[in-house]
């Protein structure tokens, strides 16, 4: 190749790269990124966001769990109130020794456990089911506010109001197997039971076809006594005073056809490591923390002490009570004098 050539082929060359190199920046700009210029951006928005992600998940959790101890809070101060206003009517409360002690010939050392649920069976709650424990820790005796039962004379058409007297317990329930139940949390929750008296009448034929008060009038069959439901005997031979008498009542023979309902779930189950201290009154409890009373027999009054357990909303192991998560347990208690009296005849 000459010298002329050479040079020729040398501009040639110039003129191609320079061609080449003005199409490559034309593409680019068409284009779009370079593979370059997408991972830098991908890497840019990777720590741009992961953090924002974080913060997400971190207010959503933190408003779960608000949420839950929100419900808890709310749900044991409604149980509180209901029964606190159950407990303004009460005539009679039993003290823990009542309800850990069975009937007795002997006035002096008789008490209801046998004569109640769960050793008298009601419902789910009976002391031979393997699924489910059901320790009562309140009961007492009350006056039933019934409205617009009574017609005065035949020549009006109003009708007066009455009460009867009725048995109520308060029961702390636990599943015994965690996967026993599809209805209920895994912590326990507290039941009410209750049995009732009737309306009696004045006068007229037996109408309510029952077994316990066979000779009795009532004053509609909807207003019969309930099964299983037996008056109290304040003149009962060999017992001296109200706490003998009333620790001395059986129930009818008929079994129990009523079914304790569910006031509230979600109630603490740990155990109880140490008996809670009374302020006045004995303890009445059952095994776990969630629920327990001081009762004062000779005031006709309780202390009532609720605990929830929210934590069991948002886990379903690990959840028992320590000092690192008591938030996540609320509770609330009341203190109530029974307002309602005995009445004789």
């Amino acid at each position: 190749m000459t010298k002329g050539q050479t040079v020729v082929m040398k501009i040639l060359l110039r003129f191609l790269l320079s061609i080449q190199l003005k199409h490559s920046k034309f593409v680019q700009q068409v284009n779009g990124f370079t593979l370059i210029e997408l991972l830098i951006g991908l890497l840019l928005a990777f720590l741009v966001i992961t953090p924002l992600l974080g913060f997400m998940i971190n207010i959503l959790s933190t408003d779960q769990k608000e949420q839950a101890k929100a419900n808890s809070e709310q749900e044991i101060q409604s149980a509180i109130d209901y029964i606190g206003r159950d407990l303004q009517q009460a005539v009679y409360i039993y003290d823990g020794t009542a309800l850990t002690t069975n009937s007795n010939t002997t006035a002096a050392s008789s008490g209801i456990q046998n004569q109640i649920p769960p050793v008298k069976k009601a419902g789910f709650c009976d002391s031979s089911s393997t699924t489910v424990t059901c320790k009562p820790v309140l009961v007492f005796w009350k006056r039933k506010f019934i409205s617009s039962v009574i017609t005065p004379s035949s020549t009006t058409t109003s009708k007066d109001d009455t009460f009867v007297y009725s048995l109520v317990a308060y029961y702390l329930i636990k599943d015994i197997s965690t996967s026993t139940s599809t209805t209920w949390s895994k912590a326990a929750r507290i039941a009410r039971f209750e049995i009732s008296d009737g309306v009696l009448a004045t006068s007229g034929s037996p109408n309510c076809n029952t077994t316990d008060y066979p000779n009795d009038s009532y004053i509609d069959t909807s207003h019969c006594p309930d099964p299983g439901f037996q008056r109290f005997n304040l003149n009962l031979p060999g017992a001296v005073g109200i706490n003998q008498q009333m620790n001395s009542w059986k129930t009818a023979s008929s079994v129990y056809t009523q079914t304790p309902f569910v006031l509230v779930d979600f109630i603490d189950q740990t155990s109880i490591a140490t008996n809670p201290t009374c302020p006045t009154g004995t303890l009445s409890s059952g095994s776990f923390m969630g629920f327990y009373a001081c009762v004062d027999v000779a005031n006709t009054t309780a202390q009532v002490f609720l605990r929830g357990n929210a934590l069991a909303r948002l886990q379903n192991n690990n959840f028992d009570y320590s000092s690192n998560n008591q938030t996540y347990f609320p509770t609330a208690s009341v203190r109530v004098q029974g307002r309602g009296y005995l009445f004789t005849r």
